[in-house]
């Protein structure tokens, strides 16, 4: 990754904290259940079977009711690798066995079946700002564009409208989404 890029996704990452803090919890409840909605009416959703999602962490936007609202469907959970790997595991959403990761998020325990990643049929994938295009601004670890290299499923980006932003930096190794979802609905990146 270039120097000039890189220091970009930190500036970008400090100012996106800032803005989604700035938001406040009511106004990030509201817009996490909008989004919620319009998942649940959203054909890819409905038909499919096996879905990675996230536990929230840092005020990103809270999708775990749809794991008590669709308890038929097969959740994924990933679990980050130690850091010398920098790669996500993926295993059954099982509530009972969640460990607290030092980032901050619950994961699966590791003791849970894997699931392969050419199993997942949705990914449903945080990040700290998105843009119009479908480039996603995460934490900086590249665990999600690593698993999304060659990732056969659709991926859904959860964005805030307000971290929807009009183009990002990336390079070689960041990966665009298929689709984003804001608390005003669907968008499909431009090309």
């Amino acid at each position: 990754m270039s120097e000039t890029v890189t220091a970009q996704k930190i500036q970008l990452r400090a100012q996106s904290r800032q803005v989604r803090q700035a938001l406040g919890e009511t106004f990030r409840a509201q817009a996490s259940q909008a989004i919620r909605a319009h998942i649940t009416g959203w054909t890819v959703f409905q038909n499919a079977q096996v879905i990675l999602t996230y536990m929230p962490i840092k005020a990103e936007v809270d999708l775990r009711a749809l794991l008590a609202d669709f308890p038929h469907k097969h959740w994924v959970l990933p679990r980050i690798l130690p850091e010398a790997q920098h790669g996500l595991l993926f295993h059954p959403y099982d509530p009972h066995q969640l460990v607290r990761h030092r980032f901050g998020m619950d994961e699966p325990a590791a003791n849970l079946p894997l699931i392969a990643p050419a199993e997942i049929q949705l990914a449903l994938v945080p990040g700290l700002a998105y843009d119009h295009h479908g480039w996603r601004l995460g934490y900086g670890g590249g665990y999600y564009d690593r698993f999304l290299t060659g990732f056969p499923g659709i991926s859904l980006g959860i964005a805030l409208e307000a971290l929807l932003l009009d183009s990002l930096p990336h390079d070689e190794y960041d990966v665009p989404m298929h689709w984003l979802v804001t608390e005003k609905g669907f968008t499909l990146p431009l090309n």
